[in-house]
Order: C-alpha cells, then sequence, then structure tokens
C-alpha cells in the first residue's frame, strides 16, 4: 500500500524504496560527517588560537606606545624620566595579559628609560616580550616559535621580519 502511495506522492518514492518508509541517516553516514568535521576543525582551530594570540599582543605595543608619549611629557615637565632606577615619572599601565615595568635605560641616569611589556602566563602569553626605549627603539625580545631574537621591531605574528 506504501508503493502505491508513493507513486502518486514522486517526492516519497526514494524514501520509500531505500529505506523502507524509515526517515534518518545510516550510521556510515553520520561517521563520514564526524571525520570531515573533525578535519575541517584540526585545520581551523590552530588558525583560531593563533589570530586570537595576535589580538593579545595589540595590548602590550599599544601600551607601550602610549606610556612612552606620557614619559616624554612628563620628561618636558621635569628634564627627567623619574627619581629612581626601577620607577619611571608615570604610573605603569595594568593590562590583561602583559606586565609593564619601566626602568632607567641603558645611560643608569634619569635621562633615558626602558618600557618593558612581559606578557602574562596565567593568560597564556609567557614567553612574549616587548620594548621601547626613549629614542624611540621598539625591540622584540621574546616571541614564542621564533630564533634569532632580540630584533629592532615589534613583531606580530610568525614568520614576518622587520
Amino acid at each position: 500500500m506504501r508503493l502505491i502511495a508513493s507513486l502518486h506522492h514522486p517526492r516519497r518514492l526514494g524514501a520509500a524504496l531505500v529505506r523502507g518508509g524509515q526517515a534518518g541517516f545510516t550510521l556510515i553516514e553520520l561517521m563520514i560527517t564526524v571525520a570531515i568535521v573533525a578535519i575541517i576543525a584540526s585545520v581551523a582551530y590552530p588558525q583560531y588560537t593563533d589570530y586570537v594570540r595576535r589580538s593579545h599582543l595589540v595590548e602590550a605595543t599599544g601600551l607601550l606606545s602610549t606610556t612612552r608619549v606620557r614619559l616624554e611629557q612628563y620628561y618636558q615637565d621635569n628634564r627627567n624620566y623619574g627619581s629612581t632606577a626601577t620607577a619611571c615619572g608615570v604610573a605603569m599601565p595594568t593590562g590583561d595579559y602583559f606586565t609593564f615595568s619601566c626602568n632607567w635605560g641603558a645611560g643608569g641616569t634619569s635621562q633615558s628609560f626602558l618600557l618593558t611589556a612581559d606578557g602574562k602566563s596565567s593568560a597564556g602569553m609567557a614567553g612574549y616580550t616587548y620594548t621601547v626605549d626613549h629614542n624611540n627603539l621598539q625591540r622584540t625580545t621574546a616571541f614564542v616559535g621564533i630564533s634569532g631574537l632580540p630584533v629592532n621591531c615589534w613583531l606580530r605574528r610568525k614568520g614576518t621580519t622587520c
């Protein structure tokens, strides 16, 4: 009776003959779908995590630049960058992914500074360190997966050079 009813409705004919009138997926179809999704995920997930990590690097470079400008403004007013070797004349920013510090620069006096941003291990950014000094020399001193450091620029992704 089903076959006769299916002849009047051509859309139902294939389902009635192939699956005996039952709708659903076979185990093979489900296994193929899971395999395809797994292959796509194995390619997409590393790309996604790299993209998220690069977005966190912007915090370091942006706040280092802003703090450098604030230190230059402080210098204009006070004719030095700070009164102690371990603290500069402006407050250090706080970030979610990086810890910021300021010390006197290579000159060892209040006439130079070195700002540093170190990645926080608790935020998954351990192994990333950026610096900038009073001459606006931007350096990457640590970057996961890259050798030949330090370099005189702020790296933002693997495979790039200055």
